[in-house]
């Protein structure tokens, strides 16, 4: 594996792409350290500092932060993230599946640069709207229930959060953070066409990563603390968590990869002097068929209850007490997971088509044995899919609860527990994998050992032992290493780009 790191730069065409990769990713965390201008990024990074060892972990604000790489915790151009693009792809998506005409366009011909048209329309109008928002934020911050205990912090420092509030500053902030959104899309354009990897993919895994050295930090403050005082958290706990660590990478690994292969059997067909068919193929069906989607769309959702009850009864106890059970107690950990289980079988009902597929295999004359083509094979796939779903939506569940349990069980802060598993810890294991798997694409076709082989340089490419029946088709030991190595070189150079 080694060898294979080494490699990459004999390549000059992967060598160009990883440099122009790794440079795109320093101008990415240059914005997020420009503050906008007109707001004291001290206040709001204070405040960001005081809510970190909260399990809670700040709220919506803690989670946008996440997304953002800390640019919101600067105040930064890049406030908004990539995520107003997010969010415009996954409206288009489900629109796709509802509106049939839609749904038509993005099978077209030249359908797809329409649906990406589209999506960068409504990009600019949840960019225009975020920003307004934000920008009120910025200006009363006191009053914003995303923000709680800011006015503590605006006391104790004695500067308000924007000294010159009006109109001419929301507009400037609008045009500012639709602007940084606008070209956070550029870049990730530019990467996915002449970089390594999905453009966008590597902004959202490098903004989660940028926050892993500040979670490493604020652990051993937590186990270790300064002044010489006795830690609250036995250091065997940091033993246990480290092991635990690997433990979740590597069951996160093996579910992104796992698979059902359903055998595909094609009848022979004669054409003139040529025999077509007769063979047998895989099917798979991924056994977390909606990746990351359904942790997303519950933790949107569950973000209005308690807002609407904190601006509509203000702080009468009862309303207090209702919006603490929904943000971080047995309620919302309850809510949660029906959400997480009912959005993952919602994403799975409208992306995967049994009926298609079905027609599609009678079409081309495919079967699987012992299923009688047509409707039986919908039928079957459709059942099959739903005990893969019910698997995969238990694991995101586990996953997605994790680091609230972590945090309030053992006393971790909620920067570092937030990688044990959750909505970032999907991305980065997902995204890790996918441009591994292209870095080693590169590498197999100049006739170079791949990650997960030995030696240096094959004169020919060996083919791959077949593996019939396996879930997991990669070594998973050898991928657990790779996703940790690059999980800390990536985050510890996003850290250095932007505090050097």
């Amino acid at each position: 594996m080694i060898s294979a790191f080494a490699n990459i730069f004999k390549i000059p065409e992967l060598r160009q792409r990883v440099l122009f990769t790794l440079g795109m990713i320093v101008i990415m965390r240059v914005g997020a350290a420009i503050t906008t201008p007109g707001v004291n990024a001290q206040v709001l990074r204070e405040w960001f500092q005081n809510v970190a060892d909260h399990s809670a972990g700040g709220g919506a604000a803690a989670l946008f932060n996440l997304f953002s790489g800390g640019a919101l915790g600067n105040c930064a151009i890049f406030s908004l993230g990539i995520m107003p693009y997010i969010s415009a792809s996954i409206m288009l998506q489900l629109l796709g599946a509802v509106i049939p005409k839609l749904g038509r366009l993005a099978r077209e011909d030249g359908g797809r640069q329409k649906i990406a048209q589209y999506t960068r329309y409504a990009t600019i109008a949840l960019c225009i709207f975020q920003g307004y928002l934000l920008a009120l934020s910025f200006e009363s911050p006191q009053s914003n229930p995303f923000l709680p205990g800011i006015s503590e912090t605006i006391s104790r420092l004695g500067v308000p959060l924007v000294s010159d509030p009006g109109i001419f500053f929301r507009l400037l902030t609008v045009l500012i953070m639709t602007a940084g959104t606008l070209f956070l899309m550029w870049i990730g354009d530019q990467i996915t066409e002449r970089g390594i990897g999905n453009g966008i993919s590597v902004i959202i895994t490098i903004g989660i990563l940028a926050q892993l050295p500040a979670g490493l930090v604020q652990a051993w403050r937590t186990f270790v603390p300064s002044g010489g005082e006795a830690s609250q958290v036995s250091p065997v706990v940091l033993v246990i968590l480290c092991a635990f660590l690997f433990l979740v990478i590597a069951s996160v690994i093996a579910i992104t990869q796992a698979t059902r292969r359903i055998s595909v059997q094609y009848a022979k067909r004669v054409v003139g002097r040529k025999v077509y068919g007769g063979q047998t193929q895989y099917m798979p069906l991924k056994v977390n068929y909606a990746g990351v989607m359904p942790i997303i769309f519950a933790q949107a959702i569950l973000m209005f209850p308690s807002t609407i009850m904190t601006m509509a009864f203000g702080n009468r106890p009862w309303a207090v007490e209702i919006a603490n059970l929904l943000t971080n107690g047995w309620l919302h950990y309850l809510l949660y997971a029906v959400l997480i289980f009912s959005f993952s079988y919602f994403w799975v009902a409208t992306q995967f088509q049994p009926a298609q597929i079905a027609d599609d295999l009678k079409k081309y004359g495919g079967f699987i044995p012992g299923v009688r083509p047509g409707k039986p094979t919908a039928d079957f796939l459709d059942y099959t899919m739903g005990r893969l779903t019910f698997a995969g939506a238990l694991f995101l569940v586990v996953i997605a609860v994790l680091p609230q349990l972590l945090s309030r069980a053992l006393n971790v802060p909620y920067m570092a527990a937030q990688f044990f598993g959750g909505t970032g810890l999907l991305i980065i294991v997902g995204v890790t994998l996918d441009t591994m798997r292209q870095v080693e694409t590169f590498l197999l076709q100049r006739h170079y050992d791949g990650f997960l082989r030995k030696g240096k340089i094959r004169g020919r490419s060996a083919p791959r032992p077949s593996v019939s029946g396996s879930a997991i088709s990669d070594s998973t030991v050898v991928k657990i290493i790779a996703a940790v190595g690059l999980f800390v070189i990536a985050g510890l150079a996003a850290y250095l780009s932007t505090h050097r």
